[in-house]
């Protein structure tokens, strides 16, 4: 039995199963944890505010999400790029984070000055008074100022695998979130009290966030012109993507918000709160088999099979969980409340939407860790085109048909992802 357990300790492929475990318990526990609390500080917030003030925290949060995709254009995956080809120098990497952190901040500026317009017209237009629109403007800044660099912070300890850290501050961020969300809305049930309770805490991350990455990168680079104009190059690759991402990634929000009524933002809203459970996914993937797909050899047959492995482990997972949503929707809507438990059927689309959302995101940044970026226009026609005939097809009138719409829109993203990178793998030379 003995020598049967030390061959075991010696197999290179226990070694190997033993530190995946090591890291997937360490980041699953974590992310279990982040996901957790910002699941309950979700239903906190459903439960302590209106529906009226829920649709302008639905409609403000989504602008927020257009507002950081707008601010990184790409900029997030050329660094990764970048920094996978120099992970190992402190200094080389110091000066990719510093680039990256630089473009961001102009690229924020201009985001802005687009996307708060677009905000105060909605919030108006469900009847948000200004004094309202103000406090929510003024108590979203935060957020977006704190999202700029979180995402860039990472990247060093993630390329050097060094999770528990990262995990760590995941977890204090998201109980001060929780906390801050239960006090400040229950004193305040208004909207710009939860935008507070979800900023505040990702500013003081971001601080621990560069203490962590100093390890691994030197903090006090400046910006270097070359790394610049490579990233710049793959920005303006992805902007017309990214652009369009801001209209069709939120497409169910916005067609709600021009076309439908109030208590309907606030229905999609709620409904997708079950998204926590893939975003568990999608962090343990991100932070785990990204990085690792980035840094691989540029040869052919390892990553091509790397690559189908992640679809079909990502597609089991995806599965798994909507079973269980299908299982326990009764009980999934009670949790959200009164106002919504008659919404099973359209539960389980949202689920449909965010299982192959999550298909769509893992593909996607396998891709561009490598610095391989899809013509934009070929991609903004496909999309284009797509979105123009589903909504032929689809009445956009309910919140079933606008969900039928989305799952459709999202397959054929997923398909033109998947396809581009099975493509650009086979470009690859074949390993010696």
């Amino acid at each position: 039995m003995k020598v049967l357990a030390q061959r075991i300790s010696n197999n290179p492929n226990y070694a190997k199963a033993l530190e995946w475990g090591k890291l997937i318990t360490i980041t699953g526990g974590a992310q279990l944890l982040v996901q957790l609390t910002g699941f309950m500080s979700g239903i906190a917030i459903i439960r302590l505010l209106s529906i009226q003030e829920y649709a302008f925290y639905t409609l403000a949060n989504t602008m927020l999400g257009a507002m950081i995709m707008l601010s990184d254009s790409g900029v997030g995956s050329g660094v990764m790029a970048e920094s996978g080809k120099v992970w190992q120098d402190k200094e080389k990497l110091g000066i990719v984070l510093a680039t990256g952190l630089f473009l961001r901040k102009r690229f924020a500026i201009v985001s802005l000055l687009f996307t708060l317009p677009v905000l105060v017209y909605l919030l108006y237009s469900h009847g948000a008074s200004w004094f309202t629109i103000l406090l929510i403007i003024v108590a979203i800044i935060p957020a977006a100022l704190a999202a700029l660099s979180d995402s860039l912070l990472e990247i060093a300890p993630k390329l050097h695998q060094d999770i528990k850290p990262l995990q760590r501050n995941s977890a204090e961020v998201s109980l001060i979130r929780l906390a801050l969300s239960g006090l400040l809305v229950f004193l305040a049930p208004f909207t710009f009290a939860a935008l507070l309770a979800n900023g505040l805490p990702r500013i003081y991350g971001n601080y621990k966030l560069r203490k962590v990455g100093e390890r691994f990168a030197d903090g006090d680079k400046g910006p270097d012109p070359v790394i610049q104009e490579a990233i710049i190059r793959g920005v303006k690759r992805t902007l017309p993507i990214v652009i369009y991402s801001c209209l069709s990634g939120q497409l169910t929000i916005w067609l709600i918000s021009f076309f439908g009524k109030t208590d309907g933002i606030s229905q999609i809203g709620a409904l997708s709160k079950i998204g926590a459970l893939f975003n568990l996914v999608s962090v343990l993937l991100s932070t785990l088999v990204v990085p690792r797909f980035s840094r691989m050899p540029a040869f052919r047959q390892g990553l091509l099979k790397s690559f189908l492995l992640i679809q079909v482990g990502t597609l089991t997972i995806t599965l798994f969980l909507l079973f269980g949503t299908w299982l326990f929707s009764s009980q999934i809507l009670w949790v959200l409340g009164k106002n919504y438990e008659h919404l099973n059927y359209q539960l389980l689309l949202v689920g449909v939407s965010n299982c192959i959302a999550l298909m769509v995101s893992v593909c996607s940044q396998l891709v561009l860790s490598r610095g391989w970026f899809l013509n934009p226009y070929i991609l903004v026609f496909v999309n284009f085109t797509s979105t123009v005939l589903s909504l032929t097809f689809f009445k956009m009138t309910s919140l079933v048909a606008i969900l039928y719409f989305d799952i459709t829109v999202l397959i054929i993203a997923y398909f033109l992802a998947f396809i581009f990178g099975i493509i650009s793998i086979r470009k690859l030379p074949a390993a010696y």
